[in-house]
C-alpha cells in the first residue's frame, strides 16, 4: 500500500473541492459564523491516513477548506518544532489537543510548548465507568491536572461520549464529573453526537452548562437509530453533517451565540472514503 497520497488521489481530492473550497479566501469559504466559529478536524478522524503520511493528510485538510486541526495522541511522536512547521505549513492553525488520561500530566510541558490554548482529555479509562466512586476519582485528577494546566497558561476541557450520562442510582457519572469539579478550571468539549446518542437533548446541554462549554464536536446520527449507553459498534450509527436528523443549524448558532469559537468535525468512522466525507460536511457547514 502506498505510504503517501498518490498524484491521482490529490487531484480527485482537488476536483472535489474546487467548486466550494476558495482556498485562499477562508473567510468567505467558512460561511455566515466565519467572523465567530472556526471549523476544524479533530485528527482521529484521518488516524488511518495521517499515520501513513501526516504532512499529506494536514494539507489534504486544508485543500478541502477547513482552517484548523485538534490534535490527537499519534501526532505527539515528533519533537514540538517538527509537529508545528508541518503543521503551519500546510496552512493550518491549531489551538487544542487531546490527550489521553494515562499520561496527561506528563504533556503538559508539551502542550504548553506546541502553544495549545486547550487541553482536552478525551476519555476517564473504562475500569472507572462503573461505579460513581471512579468518576469521583476521575474528577479529583480532572481538578489537579487543571490546575497544572492553568498555571502552563491554557485550559484543561473534559470530551464527553455516552457511558458517562448512564444513570447510577440516582446520578451518573456525567452529573458526578460536573459537581466534583471546579467550574471554573474544568471546561467541555461537547460533543453533539455523543450526547444524542445518550438520550440526551443537546441544546438543552448547551443552555445548562454554558458557562463550561469551550469547544464543540461535530457528526451527524442516522434516523431511527436506538440510543444507549455503550461505547462499541452497536452505538456508531454516524453519517456526515447534514445527512442525520442532529438540527445543526440552530445548534451552532447557539453555540455561536455562546461564545464557542472551534468546532471539529469527528466523524470516528465513515463509509465514503474519509476524505470525501469530509467534503461533504465541509460543503454542509458552508451552506448554513
Amino acid at each position: 500500500m502506498s505510504q503517501r497520497f498518490t498524484r491521482r488521489e490529490m487531484i480527485r481530492l482537488a476536483s472535489l473541492t474546487a467548486a466550494g473550497a476558495a482556498l485562499g479566501q477562508p473567510r468567505a469559504a467558512l460561511g455566515p459564523l466565519a467572523d465567530e466559529m472556526v471549523y476544524g478536524v479533530q485528527l482521529y478522524m484521518v488516524r488511518r491516513q495521517a499515520e501513513k503520511d501526516f504532512a499529506g493528510t494536514m494539507r489534504a485538510i486544508r485543500m478541502i477548506g477547513y482552517r484548523q486541526i485538534e490534535l490527537y495522541a499519534m501526532a505527539y511522536s515528533r519533537p514540538v518544532r517538527e509537529l508545528r512547521s508541518i503543521i503551519e505549513d500546510a496552512g493550518l492553525g491549531v489551538v487544542s489537543g487531546h490527550f489521553d488520561y494515562s499520561d496527561f500530566e506528563p504533556r503538559i510541558g508539551y502542550a504548553r510548548d506546541l502553544g495549545l490554548k486547550y487541553m482536552v482529555c478525551p476519555m476517564v479509562p473504562q475500569p472507572l465507568w462503573g461505579s460513581l466512586d471512579g468518576f469521583r476519582e476521575a474528577a479529583g485528577n480532572f481538578n489537579r491536572w487543571a490546575a497544572l494546566v492553568k498555571q502552563a497558561g491554557m485550559t484543561f476541557v473534559f470530551h464527553n461520549h455516552d457511558y458517562e450520562f448512564r444513570p447510577q442510582g440516582q446520578s451518573s457519572g456525567f452529573e458526578v464529573l460536573m459537581k466534583a469539579t471546579d467550574p471554573a478550571l474544568v471546561k467541555l468539549e461537547v460533543d453533539v453526537y455523543w450526547l444524542t446518542q445518550a438520550g440526551q437533548d443537546p441544546m438543552a446541554f448547551l443552555k445548562e452548562h454554558k458557562d463550561r462549554i469551550e469547544l464543540f464536536h461535530m457528526k451527524d446520527r442516522v434516523a431511527g437509530a436506538p440510543t444507549s449507553y455503550l461505547l462499541d459498534a452497536s452505538a456508531q450509527h454516524f453519517t456526515e453533517l447534514g445527512r442525520g436528523v442532529i438540527p445543526w443549524p440552530s445548534l451552532l448558532a447557539r453555540a455561536n451565540q455562546q461564545g464557542v469559537r472551534y468546532a471539529y468535525v469527528d466523524q470516528d468512522e465513515t463509509s465514503l472514503p474519509v476524505l470525501e466525507s469530509l467534503q461533504a460536511s465541509y460543503e454542509y457547514l458552508k451552506s448554513i
